[in-house]
């Protein structure tokens, strides 16, 4: 009999998440069934979406949605071998049981020096973000200029990392200077702190004085109302994420974006990544070649122990990483 460890959602946050919001049980699992598997969490993701998501789809008691890296442990099912690695979608908690089919095995050709936890962004559901986003809602062209805001997170980075492999001149702006630097780092034409700029109008204007043909928008309110007036004829604007709206509990109001959409004939289209759950192995396999090309760079923000899951949750939404946010158990 094996005791697995859950992180509960004990209350429903109002506002900014808590720790207190959070409970941890212990759970004793059954024994195998024919065609059954047994894993353990290796890597868990903390990801923006779960603070929305478990608003609209989670009831007081649920285990946290979440998505993690797994070990098999035990199997009665002949497609999965003990000690292989696989991805999964069963929420915060150390051991659970699988019939294998909400399960996703690595590629073939997955590097063994490459960390098996990049599976959980840049190789992974964020990565995909960005390929799907940008090619499919934004479709870049070489030439034109990509705006990407929290551009130094898990889906902003690979963005602009993506645009540039595209021949796309890319701006970013983050919240600290390191992460400016960072920016840079990774090959961003221009980056800004939004924090620190006196005019976020006049940043924006100076970083790319033509304007913008694409804007892959992560963050919502403020930003994107100033930035919407700097897009040129006929842009795109790829609503991925509305952090700044995520844990405000009284609800913001304009300015509005009617106007300038109607003068530069804007396009805006939210999406959500599993609209291309068919696409995903092309994705992945794009994705998965340009990390080992050294084309696409990554950075991860390990936090140690599955006691401190809230906390790495709360530090994610709270900005406190540079690339992809992961719980090492």
């Amino acid at each position: 009999m094996v005791t697995a460890k859950a992180w509960v959602l004990k209350k429903h946050f109002e506002g900014f998440p808590k720790t207190s919001d959070f409970d941890l049980k212990m759970m004793e699992l059954p024994n195998l069934k024919d065609g059954e598997l047994l894993l353990e969490s290796v890597f868990l993701s903390v990801d923006p979406y779960m603070r929305p998501y478990s608003q609209r789809d989670m009831k007081e008691g649920d285990i946290m949605i979440g998505t993690q890296v797994a070990r098999i442990v035990e199997s009665k099912n002949p497609a999965f071998t003990v000690g292989a690695f696989v991805v999964a979608r069963s929420g915060w908690r150390t051991h659970f049981i699988s019939d294998g089919k909400d399960l996703q095995h690595f590629p073939s050709n997955w590097p063994e020096s490459l960390p098996r936890s990049l599976a959980l962004g840049t190789v992974g559901m964020p990565g995909l973000t960005a390929y799907f986003g940008l090619l499919e809602v934004c479709k870049v062209k070489p030439g034109e200029t990509v705006l990407v805001n929290a551009a130094a997170g898990a889906v902003g980075s690979v963005v602009g990392q993506l645009a540039k492999i595209g021949g796309c001149k890319v701006v970013g702006c983050a919240g600290s200077d390191d992460k400016v630097a960072y920016l840079k780092k990774i090959g961003f034409d221009e980056a800004f702190n939004y924090k620190t700029v006196t005019s976020l109008d006049e940043a924006l204007r100076k970083a790319s004085p033509d304007g913008y043909d694409c804007f892959f928008d992560n963050v919502g309110g403020e930003f994107a109302s100033i930035a919407i007036n700097q897009m040129k004829k006929y842009g795109r604007i790829a609503v991925c994420g509305a952090i700044s709206q995520y844990n405000v509990s009284v609800p913001q109001k304009g300015p509005y974006m009617q106007v300038p959409m109607i003068f530069q004939e804007l396009q805006m289209k939210g999406f959500i990544v599993t609209r291309w759950n068919n696409r995903w192995e092309e994705g992945l396999k794009a994705l998965l070649k340009w990390v080992v090309e050294g084309k696409v760079k990554c950075h991860e923000h390990v936090t140690e122990g599955f006691e401190n899951m809230p906390t790495a949750f709360i530090g994610m939404l709270k900005g406190e990483n540079i690339g992809k946010a992961i719980v090492k158990v």
